[in-house]
């Protein structure tokens, strides 16, 4: 029997650029008193790893990958997949996963093991990717002119990012923030940005996210609308105007009706085969005909995954979708999804 997301392992993805505060906030989550068996690996290239003495006392594994950077180097992937499981394999059920990629990582490979079609798929559920920011410094890391934009690392972290944790707002002004804020903003219009002196966050707003699960709360967000102060736009939302990054964008569209399950699965296979090095992100929230459950489609590049959620209960039937990425056609991408639509 398949097992669902509540009985699977969730696993944070805890990104950011270097200094901008992982492994203090991962020192914070080890200690603090939550009651979860956290299992840790880290992944620190030309870093300081976490200091022992920091998590004396706390129940929680930390296993350390030194073999390469688990973005762009085959074997440390390779490792990344053993060492899941290795804990997957061990008697007693842990309650969270965290992986702490390098600053200098790409956080997409590292998301995308979770889609691979191995047994550590039906253990363990990507619950969120989180990005920490370094409010003081990050403008000139976005902003550096010796890093090509398509290869710009700090860019592509918040850009994968479910939730985006501005550290270190106790070193610069409030105008500072919020352009920062407003930067931020316009590279991931989806993430919630959190604000946070010495990566001190309330841990229910960074763990147990379900983030790819999350298409209902999405829908409602829709429905009811954002707060605007602090929060752009949704994609959808075609009376929100923003300044958009050039070569960040993102892309939303709502469809009326049912979707066809054959046409969908037809469009999903079409999107696996293609080369989709510019597509980042994908999330969307699908009613299919003659189903009385609320499908939910989430894939990072050509790892996609499109299945069955919860049933609609309340709720009313809708079919929306985000994708994020690079050189977007809206029109053509608007298009072809129509085409999936019940007849």
């Amino acid at each position: 029997m398949q097992k669902t997301v509540k009985d699977k392992i969730p696993v944070t993805v805890l990104t950011g650029f270097l200094g901008s505060g992982k492994t203090t906030l991962l020192n914070y989550i080890l200690q603090e008193n939550h009651g979860m068996k956290i299992a840790v690996i880290e992944n620190e290239f030309g870093e300081i790893g976490i200091d022992g003495g920091l998590v004396v006392g706390s129940t929680e594994e930390i296993f350390e990958m030194t073999n390469g950077c688990v973005c762009c180097v085959a074997e440390a992937r390779d490792d990344l997949l053993r060492v899941i499981r290795q804990l997957l394999a061990r008697p007693g059920r842990l309650d969270h996963i965290i992986i702490e990629t390098s600053g200098l990582a790409d956080p997409y490979p590292v998301a995308q093991t979770f889609f691979l079609d191995d047994p550590i798929r039906e253990e363990t559920n990507l619950d969120g990717v989180i990005a920490l920011v370094d409010a003081r410094h990050i403008l000139r890391h976005l902003d550096d002119s010796l890093v090509e934009a398509h290869d710009n690392q700090a860019v592509d972290q918040i850009v994968c990012a479910d939730r985006i944790v501005l550290n270190k707002i106790d070193l610069v002004s409030e105008e500072e923030i919020a352009a920062v804020e407003a930067r931020v903003a316009c590279l991931n219009q989806t993430a919630e940005i959190m604000r946070a002196s010495h990566a001190r966050i309330d841990l229910k707003r960074i763990l147990g996210l379900a983030a790819f699960d999350r298409s209902r709360r999405m829908a409602a967000e829709v429905r009811h609308g954002h707060d605007h102060a602090h929060h752009p736009a949704a994609p959808w939302d075609r009376d929100g105007a923003h300044e958009h990054d050039a070569s960040v964008s993102s892309v939303g569209i709502e469809l009326s009706g049912d979707m066809d399950p054959a046409a969908m699965a037809r469009w999903v296979q079409e999107m696996q085969g293609r080369d989709n090095g510019e597509l980042f992100r994908m999330k969307g929230i699908f009613s299919i005909r003659g189903d009385d459950y609320c499908y939910v489609l989430h894939g990072v590049h050509d790892q996609i995954e499109f299945r069955p959620n919860h049933p609609w209960a309340d709720e009313p039937r809708c079919n929306r979708m985000v994708f994020i990425g690079r050189n977007l056609d809206r029109a053509a991408l608007q298009a072809r999804l129509a085409q999936c639509r019940a007849a």
